[in-house]
């Protein structure tokens, strides 16, 4: 009878084996295990992870952006176990899945803690870029990568850095990185340490780093001050670039420090003297001198008298006739001028200048020249519903008010006479300086018909010449005058018969009594009713003491007929 040596397990034990199997082999799927290389063959390598079974890894994945990790039989290395075994028959483990987890476990713990994590950009995608957090892909967005826009991300492609996390969400693997956040960091950092050896009223080199339309931003050694333009020179500057040039090193006083934000004012003209000072002695009031226009606006012209130096001939003082007329069709940029200085402000540094004070007030010329009375000559600039303006020498303008044209017509009718070009002659009324006013007039260039009339008194006989007939009566002058008059219809005749204007004729004589004459008020009536009237009544006295058998129709018939001899 033979006994066997071989050890044969029972069906519990079996059983309890193969139980612990599974419950070990559930429990290391999808966890990170320990294995070792045991070959490598062409480019995979042969992973001993401990179970019945061997796994296959890629060697690429041991390799990535910013690592280049050589492997050989017998290094030990972590891998994912996905599966104990698939349909070959082999463990299914990744090193990518290793890295990818352990990298979430610390990444998740450097969020938390807001702690900076080393990283490395390897791809470009729509957006942004993809960094590789050691296994954990991440996205960087284009405006997350420097605190300027950046042309070029070549350099920085494949470099092992530091990057902020701004969000990570496990469940959908998404990370987003920031570079720019870091660097903003640091240079804060920097900024504080430099801004705390810096002291207002600080004379230091820097270097022009940039040039906008405001002003120059100068690097200080590693903080930026900006030199504002207005803090350039002392004088006017259009544009920094006339002052100084991207690279230039140039020496500035540190006007002010912000140590919250880490503004740094700069300035180059308070390294000079302050021209404003004393200024009201150098420059009094009334001074005449020469500048040069800097600058033309639609209020006025800026000339510099000095360096630093400027002033303004604000449009009004432009010129003594052209009114509303723009700076620059009178001055030019560039031009030299001369000026007078009218007020001196040093608080405001503010200096008003003329340039009509340096030549003669032309109404003040035009007065000496031409007192009142003079006869002048000139060209009808404009017609107005108050009268006309006559362009004078001196380039000033005179107005014949309508109640000045004409001695006999209303102004509204005898203004027709005239049309603008004409050239007429004026009498010189009076010239007020002050107010820059010449009043002409043009029917003072013949005698008053009033004065030219002598003793003319109411009740006198004219004769008339009968000028124009119209219906309502006609137009008369008084024979050996200039004085016009207009007798109505209903003083034509004494008989309502009579009283017929085209009984008369133009050029006509006739008789008639002077009703009205107002020197004052510039007025004198006729009638040849009031003639009539008074001829039958000397005609009724005269007859009447002569026979006073007569009847009065005897004396009314004597009457007439010697008023008809007479005519």
């Amino acid at each position: 009878m033979s006994t066997s040596s071989s050890f044969s397990p029972s069906r519990e034990d079996f059983a309890a084996l193969l139980a612990e199997s599974f419950t070990t082999h559930d429990t290391q799927e999808g966890s990170v295990i320990k294995g070792k290389v045991v070959a490598i063959d062409k480019d995979m390598a042969v992973i001993d992870v401990g179970l019945k079974t061997e796994g296959r890894i890629a060697l690429r994945e041991f390799t990535g952006p910013g690592r280049d990790q050589e492997i050989k039989v017998g290094d030990t290395v972590e891998v994912y176990l996905e599966r104990v075994e698939n349909a070959l028959g082999e463990a299914v483990i990744s090193r990518d899945k290793a890295r990818r987890e352990e990298s979430w476990v610390k990444l998740e713990k450097s969020y938390e803690a807001g702690e900076k994590v080393m990283g490395t950009i390897f791809n470009q995608v729509k957006g942004g870029y993809t960094v590789d957090l050691d296994g954990a892909t991440a996205f960087l967005p284009r405006s997350q990568v420097d605190i300027r826009p950046v042309r070029d991300v070549g350099p920085l492609m494949n470099q092992a850095q530091p990057f902020q996390i701004l969000k990570m969400d496990r469940r959908r693997g998404n990370i987003v990185v920031s570079r720019r956040t870091v660097l903003e960091e640091t240079r804060a950092e920097a900024r504080s340490e430099l801004v705390a050896n810096l002291e207002e009223g600080q004379v230091i080199d820097g270097v022009v780093k940039n040039i906008t339309e405001y002003g120059a931003f100068v690097d200080l050694g590693g903080i930026d001050g900006l030199l504002h333009v207005t803090d350039m020179a002392w004088r006017r500057v259009n544009h920094p670039s006339e002052v100084v040039n991207i690279g230039q090193t140039i020496k500035v006083k540190i006007i002010k420090i912000n140590h919250e934000t880490h503004r740094i004012s700069l300035g180059v003209k308070q390294l000079q003297g302050d021209p404003w000072q004393g200024i009201e002695q150098r420059y009094p009031v009334g001074a005449k001198l020469k500048g040069r226009v800097t600058n033309i606006t639609d209020y006025g012209a800026f000339v510099e008298l000095e360096p630093g130096i400027e002033g303004l001939i604000h449009v009004s003082e432009m010129s003594w006739t052209k009114k509303n007329v723009h700076p620059g069709k009178i001055i030019s940029t560039s031009q030299e001028v001369e000026v007078a200085v009218l007020e001196v402000d040093p608080v405001k540094r503010r200096i008003s200048l003329g340039l009509k004070q340096t030549l003669r007030n032309p109404w003040e010329v035009f007065a000496e020249e031409h007192p009142s009375g003079s006869v002048v000559e000139g060209e009808v600039k404009n017609k107005t519903e108050f009268g006309l303006f006559i362009g004078l020498e001196g380039d000033v303008d005179g107005m014949v008010h309508l109640s000045d044209l004409d001695w006999n017509r209303p102004g509204e009718q005898a203004i027709e006479d005239f049309k603008k070009g004409d050239v007429v002659k004026a009498v010189v009324l009076d010239v007020d300086i002050e107010k820059e006013r010449i009043s002409l007039g043009i029917k003072q260039l013949g005698g008053d018909p009033f004065a030219a009339a002598g003793e003319l008194r109411k009740g006198q006989i004219v004769t008339c010449e009968v000028l124009e007939v119209k219906d309502s009566g006609i137009e008369v002058r008084l024979t050996g005058t200039d004085l016009n008059s207009f007798i109505r219809r209903a003083e034509l005749a004494r008989d309502r018969a009579d009283q017929r204007p085209e009984r008369f004729a133009v050029g006509e004589k006739v008789d008639a009594r002077v009703t009205q004459f107002d020197r004052k008020a510039r007025r004198v009536s006729v009638s040849i009713k009031a003639l009539e009237v008074q001829e039958e009544q000397e005609a009724i006295a005269n007859y009447g003491s002569q026979d006073s058998g007569a009847s009065l129709g005897d004396i009314l018939g004597a009457a007439l007929k010697k008023a008809e001899t007479k005519k």
